[in-house]
């Protein structure tokens, strides 16, 4: 079985030395020049929980050829529709795809590209940082969660579901997995956008009770969206589950702020709060929290991002 690791920073690089680890044939694809040559010269090195230097294969997505049976993707949300442009040639009808993007509506843009019974929609807590071209830092543990598009797809989902345990990537098959994926959206929603305008921990953001009124009002939004798109969550456990994910990570600069504040670089926040504030139009209702925080990202974005 070969399966592509579609966007191979570090999440990327992680799934595949895994996957790689338990003799499963992986081929990495990304648009890093200097990441592609580093691993194609050297090896990709691995470092933390797993020490090794892995040979692993790693093109540019529009050089695979050979066809897929498993695509993992692990792109930025913006870069997907271009990803799932480029690997065209190698999805065919027995392909499935396995989406693990953080955000809300990769199944709209997916479904452009795959058919339907082939999409898997899933949610991870692992982590992975990326120190320098060729070179995965793993450290931590966490999970998967995965659901087939449609109940067609169910085996082909708990097939992949032990593939990904075989690497020892605790997946677990699920009834409503987009319940999950909107739980974890909630909490980028509320830590990674904040942190990234603020400049600020997530502990400093929580800090404050002007901070907690904020967060409060945009788990409501994210809360009355999801209804609307019919994922139940409940307000209460979402707000205890947020503030208990804080304590954990007080210390910590979210994503997004890595992204903007550190790097200079376009931030997922369409996939975020933007699409709460999408949706609400279309719905005709007012979800003012999550448009003004996505017009401020944007606002930075166009103030530290150069060719923005």
């Amino acid at each position: 079985m070969l399966t592509y690791i579609a966007g191979s920073g570090a999440m990327g690089c992680r799934f595949g030395a895994q996957l790689a680890q338990s003799n499963q044939k992986v081929v990495l694809l990304d648009n890093w020049d200097e990441h592609i040559q580093k691993i194609q010269k050297d090896g990709l090195k691995v470092t933390g929980t797993i020490e090794k230097e892995m040979n692993l294969s790693i093109m540019r997505p529009s050089e695979a050829t050979d066809p897929a049976d498993y695509i993992i993707l692990f792109t930025k949300a913006m870069q997907l529709p271009k990803m799932l442009e480029d690997i065209q040639q190698i999805i065919n009808e027995d392909t499935k795809v396995v989406c693990l993007l953080n955000g809300l509506g990769h199944e709209e843009v997916i479904r452009q590209y795959v058919p339907e019974h082939s999409i898997i929609m899933g949610v991870t807590v692992w982590t992975a940082s990326l120190p320098g071209p060729g070179h995965v830092h793993l450290a931590g543990t966490g999970e998967i969660n995965l659901q087939s598009l449609l109940p067609s797809g169910e085996e082909a989902g708990r097939v992949i579901t032990e593939m990904l345990n075989k690497a020892g990537l605790n997946a677990t098959y699920e009834s409503d997995v987009l319940s999950a994926i909107w739980r974890k959206a909630c909490v980028n929603g509320t830590m990674n956008s904040n942190c990234a305008v603020l400049d600020c921990t997530v502990g400093e953001l929580f800090a404050s009770s002007n901070g907690k009124e904020i967060i409060d009002s945009i788990i409501d939004e994210f809360v009355e969206i999801a209804e609307l798109e019919g994922i139940s969550l409940d307000d209460q456990e979402m707000k205890d589950y947020v503030y208990q994910t804080a304590v954990k990570a007080a210390d910590h600069y979210p994503s997004m702020h890595q992204d903007l504040i550190q790097n200079n670089r376009l931030t997922e926040i369409d996939y975020l709060n933007g699409y709460v504030a999408r949706k609400a139009q279309e719905y005709e209702v007012e979800t003012p929290y999550c448009e003004y925080i996505t017009k401020m990202v944007h606002l930075k974005e166009s103030l530290l991002v150069k060719d923005n």
